[in-house]
């Protein structure tokens, strides 16, 4: 708690004032938090380390997304898409669109480093693109920081070398190229088909019996048949070792053996920031780290201080989803009604 401290001196924030709510992370829950409580007549402004809706835009160039666009909505604001699922351009061009017809305050490349004060007088000190430091102040705080930035990682040898990635765009660059992808989800699943498709020889690993029982529906009959024929070959109850320049190494049920390998997607998953809201002094608990915040208002156990969107359901971040992530800014909303205008 020691970073909440309040701090006395004059200057930070000064140009904007003092704003309501400050949500931090621009991906379409914190635009909903934005937008319900700027409905609500408050002042907000958003700040995130990227570009509006920055995961979804490092998503897959390609994706579609498993959901139907009214799902996806927030603000009242109708997605129209020509496609029964739509597809990450279409996503981006919705919630760009969303955030000019709102004409939100949004600071883009903004990192925030640091929050002093205390709730009602919180001071959020940022670090844009260059270097250059900045502050904003906000009476409460809305964190919705997601957790697609954050992979986790494999603890090997090796993993550290270029051809190693945690993140799947594009397949082209793998034509003719040995690429193991690592994982047993939807989007291990969907990278080894892609990237067979595209001529890439791909093994995929995982430490599991088969492909995960959830994989969506129309993708895993898919990936299925392609090992079953031989074309995408599959390593079952294995995992990687060792990764070196021109080969991996992969433990199994028989034994170690060495792969010819060029490329590996490590595609083992993602995690909240932890760090950072452990340093605001939110507190978890249970195994699966999940922060204290109340249900109803989604305030954390620090006042004044609310959280929304995935890191509410901490490591657990197959619960909540754009889908259900989106209403959490009513939630806040109404706290801050009952609260800023009691």
């Amino acid at each position: 708690m020691s970073e909440l401290s309040l701090e006395t001196a004059a200057g930070p924030g000064v140009a904007d004032g003092v704003f309501d709510l400050l949500v931090v992370g621009a991906g379409p829950t914190g635009l909903a938090c934005a937008i319900e409580a700027q409905k609500a007549g408050f002042r907000v402004v958003v700040v995130d380390k990227g570009c509006v809706c920055n995961s979804l835009f490092h998503y897959p160039a390609h994706m579609t997304f498993f959901t139907t666009p009214e799902l996806l909505e927030i603000g009242d604001i109708p997605f129209p898409s020509p496609n029964p699922k739509p597809t990450r351009n279409e996503a981006l061009q919705y919630y760009r669109l969303v955030a000019a017809y709102y004409k939100l305050d949004v600071r883009q490349y903004h990192r925030v480093e640091r929050v002093a004060g205390a709730d009602g007088e919180f001071t959020v000190h940022t670090e844009d693109r260059f270097g250059r430091p900045g502050a904003l102040k906000a009476r409460k705080l809305a964190l919705s920081t997601g957790y697609y930035d954050l992979p986790n990682y494999l603890g090997i040898p090796g993993e550290n070398l270029s051809k190693v990635h945690h993140y799947y765009n594009d397949p082209h660059p793998y034509f003719e190229m040995d690429v193991v992808v690592i994982g047993g989800k939807n989007s291990a699943a969907i990278a080894a088909l892609e990237l067979w498709r595209s001529g890439a020889r791909v093994t995929l690993v995982h430490r599991g019996p088969g492909v995960q029982p959830h994989v969506k529906y129309w993708i895993k009959p898919d990936i299925e048949n392609r090992i079953k024929n031989g074309e995408v070959k599959a390593l079952f109850n294995a995992r990687i070792v060792e990764i070196a320049q021109d080969t991996v190494v992969v433990e199994t049920r028989e034994g170690r053996a060495t792969l010819k390998n060029d490329f590996v997607f490590a595609l083992t998953g993602y995690h909240p920031d932890f760090d950072f809201l452990g340093r605001l002094g939110i507190e978890f608990k249970g195994e699966d780290r999940l922060p204290v915040c109340d249900a109803k208002t989604l305030e954390s156990n620090v006042p004044g201080v609310y959280l929304a969107g995935v890191i509410v359901a901490g490591s657990r971040t197959n619960e909540i989803f754009i889908e259900n992530g989106r209403f959490h800014g009513r939630q806040i909303a109404r706290a801050l009604a009952s609260k800023l205008r009691a």
